[in-house]
Order: structure tokens, then sequence, then C-alpha cells
């Protein structure tokens, strides 16, 4: 059963290995009527300069969306916003991202999305992430947040909030996604079409930090 279309459509950003059937980001795909999944050439071996190449066709055919990334999908929307500032983005959600400089238990085909991005990201965004993450610790979470500008949501221990850690739908990642669509919905001052007119005032986004 479908849920109802909103302001903004949604672009399903999915990490490694992408979200096979069961990850909450597939539940999202096909459970909204405005949602898509991108699509990647390669999976299992992400190559940095090609999976950017996927996700501006895919922002570019679906203008004034809202990207849920997860893992190494949240890096990949980071990357994204600092190739692509005036790029037409309402929003992201930033799930578990992966901590490719520390975390010494990810594959080296990551390597390439190294150094991680902390430039502050040009549309409002929340990170959220687990105290008992396997690939990022809560506080090295926190800080990429506070770099990217965006509110911060600590989950609690919820491991890399995906298909192992338990995660089907998730009803709590709706919630925070409803904030999300709420608080793009409620200024007009964060419109695409404001941000490139420079009439934008990232600095100014009306999230509360959370933990």
């Amino acid at each position: 059963m479908s849920t109802r279309a909103f302001t903004h459509p949604l672009l399903i950003v999915p990490g490694l290995s992408g979200s096979g059937a069961g990850h909450w980001q597939a539940h999202w795909a096909d459970r909204f009527d405005d949602a898509r999944q991108i699509t990647q050439d390669d999976w299992d071996h992400p190559d940095l300069i090609a999976w950017l190449s996927n996700l501006r066709a895919a922002v570019s055919d679906t203008p004034d969306a809202i990207l849920v990334g997860h893992s190494l999908g949240s890096v990949l929307i980071a990357h994204f916003a600092r190739t692509d500032p005036r790029a037409a983005v309402a929003g992201a959600m930033l799930v578990a991202p992966a901590d490719i400089e520390t975390c010494s238990t990810l594959p080296d085909c990551l390597a390439a999305f190294g150094p991680m991005p902390r430039e502050r990201l040009p549309f409002p965004s929340i990170t959220v992430a687990s105290t008992n993450d396997p690939y990022m610790t809560i506080s090295r979470a926190e800080e990429f947040a506070r770099a990217w500008g965006s509110d911060f949501h600590n989950v609690g221990a919820c491991g890399h909030i995906n298909i192992a850690a338990g995660f089907g739908p998730w009803a709590e990642g709706k919630e925070i996604l409803a904030e999300l669509r709420g608080a793009i919905d409620a200024s007009n001052r964060f419109s695409p079409a404001a941000r490139r007119s420079g009439r934008a005032q990232p600095d100014t986004f009306i999230f509360q930090h959370r933990s």
C-alpha cells in the first residue's frame, strides 16, 4: 500500500551493495508514491566519479527532490553538494554515514570516496546516527553533522540502521523524514529557486539539534 505524494519527491540513494529487499530504503521506494531509487552501474565496486554522474542525472530528472542516503550513499550526497552546490535539491536525510577516513573494517574500494566532505550543505538536512554503528562513532557523526550544517538525530543503539540491525520499514525514520519535509515546506526561503537566486540563508535553517 503506497502513501500519498508530497510537495517534494524522494530520491533514495543507497550505499555499497545497494539496498536490497527488506531494507528500509527499499520499503520507502515501494511505499511512497513520489519515491524513486537511483541506480548505479556497479553497486559492489563503487566509483566516485561514476556514482556522482548517476546521482547528478537522477537529480536533473527529479528536480527539487529530497535525497535520502544510507551509509556510503550519505557520503555521496555530501560529495554531490560540494561539486554541484546549485543543483535543484530540496533537502537531504543522511542516515548512518560511513566514516571512510577512520573505519578500518570498510572495504579498500571505498578509499576513493575520501577524504570525507566537510563543506556546509547548501540545503536543509538531517543526519541520523547510532551509538553502536560499526562504521561511524557517534562523536564523529555529530562532528560531520556540525560541519554539514545538519540537524543531528541520535537514535540510540541501532547498529548501522540496516537489515542486519533489524531495520525493515523503519517507522521512526519516517517520522524524521516528516520533520524534514515539514521544515522544508514551512519556509519559502529554502526553496531551490531562492537558493539559486542567492536569497537563501543556509545559516538560518530552522532545525534544532537533538540527541
